[in-house]
């Protein structure tokens, strides 16, 4: 087929030979996939291809035509022809050209799967899938203009109020935050006041090692006598950090001893002096990420600056970052790929009913109060927050002690928020005012402000305003709470967008992504432990949701590493789509086991069932014993036939077997490292491995069993992941006048009083369905049915105790049973006595 020059717009495109495969095309970013040499048009349809096995494609049709693609850009002359498939220019050209599908007509269109596919590099998650270089060919430096000016402008900003050579002989006083007049000091400014130099917010005060308590201590490495030569020693050690980094030895500073508990403020001052030396990325867990993905290899265990060292090596040496400012190659892998997996995203109210709202959106911060505890960069950490909080605000919430432990953990985790995280600000219950991302000043306490003077710094988008379909009742008692993943999606529903979803133009222009769904810190916890053992335990006690985790986990682990997109990986639990998704992972197919394998062990599992053995099966003389392989055998076998996909194990109640019994060898060959090792088993005969894409997940109640009876070798094996009971999730429900978070806070603050923590009771035990118990007769009949005997369990049918559990209204120790009181009378006596009540009774 000869080449035709056309003269219509050509969609951008960088040579093959470069190894680019993203370009523009009608507006939108696409992967484009080579054509290998020859296109194909189907049997009937208008598209032109590049693979065989499109699923828009008939297999093995013989209706297809193929035609020679030399030079791979087909595609492109045909989309130069006309503005678009329907454009009479196109099926004219592709008539001249003879590219015609089985039934004579002409294509008029790239394949949107096997030619040019979509992708919506406004999605975080999808510019991570990106190689390197197709995220260079799309990104705007342009949008970092002002970030650049920022970061010069802060840099000789710092080197004019602390010039380097003033280090050897600058007070305590200039440099530590947490005095009276700590404003302005290095520290201060390094964390609050330059986050265009790249950001230090987070964690704890303990990072800039020297600091002011405020218990009136100064916090410094325990092996000084004083805090003067502590801080004469951690002087002296910036400025010999200073010296390694202007000689080119920036892993140096990794022996300086006085300076190891702050790599992130030293690393975040050497940059101020010395910028050409390092990068500013400030986490070590960052810098390992990135020379991971810029290397091609994984990260070697390095020292934080050695890391820092290798890091600016590569990207020296990578000629496509020539002429890049460190600021900018700083803001690209951040856009590119962020090391965080998702964001975090939380509710916070301005104020009662939003009263300092419109100062916040003028300002670009979020505020609440709570001014009593002061400027919480002065905490070393939430505990040290908690003590002052409660000596504070005991009187103000009338002693009630979750109370104030509650609203305390609220106030350090607004702290808490980083760069990127969202911000859902709220007018009561179901009122969203705006939705903010975090920037990158993060926590400040603001003492210029009259009241509510700890704000985060946010860049807010009043699109997302709106009036949500129910109240979300928690938000009437909370001030800083978590957002759920279903609420999000309903939040990030912008009025009106489902219309429009209707006639947007997929093809003509990239649809706006919302910010990417929260992440559920659980899930992503169990993810990092499967990945770092391979297998792992969730644990706690009853009714903290450990069995709904796991379902939940492989949901949304599977879909992520199967990368089909026919899963909703948020699927809501216990909804008839969550069952199919879960029917369908669990279905094997034509395999010998399914991606997803369900077991629940008991005291009669044993090795045969979960290994191998010897079963009856009828033979010519009766019964015949046959080896046949177990559960986690045919497990393994799948995954070796099928190396490049994920195969996930559930063990429901794995304590409740005889654990060494029923793994046998398998103990050993669980460890990470010895996966794909072959043993023969000792009854077949036969050899057996477990390849290194079978996990495990275990459930593990420590009512029956605390883990530390389990096997030593079994517990060096997994990880241990615990589930605790969350009065969070019944924040602002109640049961007549009963608040279900104080009730289930209570509760288990006696039994761990006079029982233990292992024995306490989940939060599920009050919700039904998923949502919190509502009418008094279903919380009566909880506590009767389902309560009473757990209760009697942990109390060793001591009615003495179970009365110091619920009180002696409902309790007639005497007469070792529950008075007999109606549904409401036994609301109102739990509410007298866990929620009213002060302490035990006596």
């Amino acid at each position: 087929m000869p080449e035709t020059r056309t003269t219509g717009p050509s969609p951008a495109l960088v040579p093959e030979q470069a190894g680019i495969r993203i370009v523009t095309y009608q507006g939108g970013h696409h992967r484009l996939t080579p054509s290998g040499g020859k296109v194909i048009c189907s049997a009937s349809g208008l598209g032109l291809h590049h693979r065989e096995d499109c699923t828009h494609l008939t297999p093995g049709d013989s209706r297809a035509v193929t035609y020679p693609d030399g030079d791979g850009l087909t595609w492109r002359r045909l989309a130069d022809a006309g503005k678009d498939r329907d454009d009479p220019q196109r099926a004219a050209y592709a008539r001249e050209q003879g590219l015609l599908n089985g039934q004579g007509h002409p294509v008029t269109f790239p394949c949107t799967e096997c030619v040019l596919t979509p992708v919506r590099t406004s999605d975080p998650r999808v510019r991570r899938t990106l190689s390197l270089t197709d995220a260079l060919s799309i990104v705007d430096r342009s949008d970092w203009a002002d970030d650049l000016d920022s970061a010069a402008r802060q840099l000789e900003e710092m080197r004019e109020a602390f010039p380097e050579e003033t280090w050897a002989e600058l007070p305590l006083e200039s440099y530590a935050l947490g005095q009276k007049n700590y404003r302005g000091t290095f520290c201060h400014l390094a964390e609050f006041r330059t986050p265009a130099l790249g950001s230090i917010s987070g964690g704890s005060a303990a990072k800039h090692i020297v600091y002011f308590r405020r218990d009136g201590r100064w916090h410094f490495d325990p092996r000084y006598a004083d805090v003067g030569q502590a801080w004469e020693d951690v002087r002296a050690g910036f400025r010999r950090a200073f010296e390694a980094a202007e000689a080119g030895r920036l892993s140096d500073i990794d022996d300086i001893e006085a300076l190891r508990s702050g790599p992130a403020l030293v690393a975040k001052a050497v940059r101020i002096y010395h910028p050409e030396r390092i990068m500013p990325i400030y986490s070590r867990d960052h810098v390992r990420h990135f020379i991971a993905l810029l290397s091609g290899q994984p990260a070697p265990r390095l020292e934080p600056f050695a890391a820092h060292a290798r890091l600016k090596e590569i990207i020296d040496g990578d000629e496509r970052f020539e002429g890049w400012h460190p600021q900018e190659i700083q803001k690209f892998l951040y856009w590119w790929a962020d090391p965080r997996p998702t964001r975090t995203v939380v509710k916070i109210a301005p104020g009662e009913n939003a009263g300092h709202w419109p100062e916040c959106l003028e300002g670009g911060y979020i505020c609440v109060g709570w001014d009593k505890v002061g400027d919480l960069g002065n905490y070393a950490d939430e505990r040290e927050l908690r003590g002052a909080f409660q000596e504070a605000y005991s009187e103000e919430y009338r002693g009630h002690q979750a109370t104030v432990t509650t609203k305390a953990g609220e106030l350090w985790r607004m702290s808490r928020l980083e760069p990127g995280d969202l911000v859902v600000a709220n007018r009561g219950t179901r009122e969203v005012l705006a939705v903010g991302t975090v920037t990158d000043g993060g926590y400040s306490w603001r003492p210029e402000r009259d009241t509510y003077r700890h704000t985060v710094a946010v860049d807010w988008d009043t699109s997302y305003a709106q009036t949500l379909p129910e109240p979300q009742k928690r938000w009437g008692v909370v001030t800083v709470a978590d957002v759920s993943q279903s609420l999000w999606q309903t939040i990030t529903k912008k009025p009106g967008e489902a219309a429009a979803a209707g006639t947007r133009d997929r093809a003509d222009t990239e649809p706006e992504t919302p910010p990417a769904l929260p992440a559920d810190p659980v899930l992503t916890a169990l993810g990092e432990a499967v990945g770092r053992k391979g297998q792992a335990i969730l644990f706690g006690p009853p009714g903290t949701g450990k069995t709904y985790t796991a379902l939940r986990f492989a949901v949304w682990w599977l879909a992520g590493q199967l990368g089909d997109r026919a899963i909703d990986p948020l699927v809501a639990y216990g909804t008839p789509a969550f069952r199919a998704v879960v029917n369908a992972l669990a279905d094997p197919g034509d395999r010998i086991a399914a991606h997803l394998t369900q077991v629940t062990f008991h005291p009669s599992y044993g090795y045969e069932d979960f290994i191998e053995g010897f079963r009856p099966r009828p033979g010519a003389s009766g019964l015949d014993l046959v080896m046949k392989p177990g559960v986690f055998k045919r497990v393994c076998k799948a995954a070796e036939e099928d190396p490049n996909h994920p195969y996930l194990l559930l063990v429901d109640e794995i304590n409740r077997g005889d654990l060494p019994k029923i793994l046998g060898e398998l103990i050993t060959l669980l460890e990470r490292d010895k996966r794909g090792l072959t043993v023969l088993l000792p009854q077949s005969g036969e050899p057996f491995s477990v390849p290194p894409n079978v996990s495990v997940i275990g459930t593990m109640n420590t009512a029956d069993r605390s883990i530390r009876l389990l096997d030593s070798a079994l517990r060096r094996r997994f990880a241990f992941l615990e589930l605790m009971p969350d009065p969070t999730v019944l924040e602002g429900h109640h049961v007549g006048e009963l608040h279900l978070a104080d009730l289930l806070t209570g509760l288990n603050e006696r039994i761990r009083t006079h029982v233990g923590r292992d024995q306490q009771i989940g939060h599920a035990f009050f919700l039904d369905g998923g949502s919190p118990l509502v009418t008094e007769s279903d919380l009566a009949t909880v506590v009767r049915n389902d309560l009473m005997p757990l209760l009697q369990e942990f109390a060793y049918d001591d009615y003495g105790v179970l009365a110091t559990f619920l009180g002696t209204e409902i309790i007639d120790s005497e007469r070792h049973t529950l008075h007999d009181l109606s549904d409401e009378n036994l609301v109102s006596a739990l509410y007298a006595e866990l929620q009213v009540g002060t302490g035990d009774p006596t």
